[in-house]
């Protein structure tokens, strides 16, 4: 049981339903229509004690990588179940494409966008200091803009309670209660290893990386932050990383401060049929470690 409790499970808000991660397979639970919770099992990619997942700075790349492969899959899975359709197979190449116009996307608008509205102010700026802080501060604008338009769609609406379910499951089995709908509703919707806390972090280590950059032609800043951008996601998951560990340190509670905030944004109170879809992926996920942990 001790050895349980070290792994530190986490997942995401699906379609309809919640994906749980554990240390060799993805659980996907989802409703149907008919009111049914459906449980699918999926192996891991890599296992959690992986050398990618172990390595410090190199981790944080990979596990992102590889988060996002699994959330494509974990969501066309859980809408092919939440509409009773068939289950449409998608090929590895139709994966890596979906990835690739993904992340082309997010640095142009998070990125590019934000240095190229920057660059017109360059000749009345005092310093790449004050450069790289305007710039992080459109990102931010920008960041906050999506998720909030985002937040009128209906469907994204109950995505997003799915996502307060998750954390609630996870923050309540770290906490060793029972995994029920009226032991777990009051924990919090907020968790330090949350996706939305990592990309705040992301666009602060941004800021300071970026300074260290200096302000050079468009192009060659362009680049910089295309090239960089491993860089700063591998010091931004150590920092998260670290921060889960120390929670009660002052300046890590300071550093995680504005992704928590910024949780209220990206999680919904959710009810009680979203809970108990999230306690019925956890439990799977649970259930198919301790029966890996007996196997060997």
């Amino acid at each position: 049981m001790a050895e349980e409790k070290t792994y530190h499970y986490g997942g995401q808000a699906v379609i309809e339903g919640v994906m749980i991660r554990g240390r060799t397979a993805r659980v996907t639970a989802v409703r149907r229509p008919n009111g049914d919770i459906v449980t699918d099992v999926k192996p891991l990619p890599s296992p959690s004690n992986s050398w990618a997942h172990r390595t410090p700075f190199i981790r944080g790349v990979f596990i992102l990588i590889e988060a996002m492969v699994i959330g494509i899959q974990s969501l066309m899975q859980s809408a092919n179940i939440s509409l009773e359709e068939e289950d449409v197979q998608i090929s590895n190449k139709a994966i890596w494409g979906m990835l690739l116009i993904s992340v082309l996307l997010a640095v142009a608008v998070f990125f590019v966008a934000p240095l190229y509205l920057t660059n017109f102010l360059r000749d009345y700026l005092p310093n790449t200091v004050v450069f790289n802080l305007i710039e992080g501060v459109i990102r931010v604008i920008f960041f906050l803009g999506y998720i909030k338009l985002i937040s009128y769609m209906s469907d994204i609406k109950r995505v997003f309670s799915y996502h307060g379910a998750e954390h609630k499951s996870v923050n309540a089995y770290e906490a060793g209660v029972p995994m029920e709908v009226e032991a777990i509703k009051d924990y919090s919707r907020r968790h330090v290893r949350c996706g939305t806390s990592f990309l705040f972090v992301v666009m602060f280590v941004a800021i300071i990386v970026f300074s260290l950059v200096g302000v050079w032609d468009l192009w060659l800043m362009i680049l910089s932050r295309i090239l960089l951008l491993p860089v700063i996601m591998g010091l931004g998951y150590e920092l998260i990383y670290l921060g889960a560990r120390h929670t009660n340190n002052w300046f890590m509670k300071i550093v995680l401060a504005p992704g928590l905030w910024l949780q209220s944004m990206t999680t919904a109170e959710p009810d009680d049929k979203q809970l108990e879809v999230a306690i019925a992926a956890m439990n799977k996920a649970v259930e198919v470690d301790k029966a890996e942990e007996a196997a060997e």
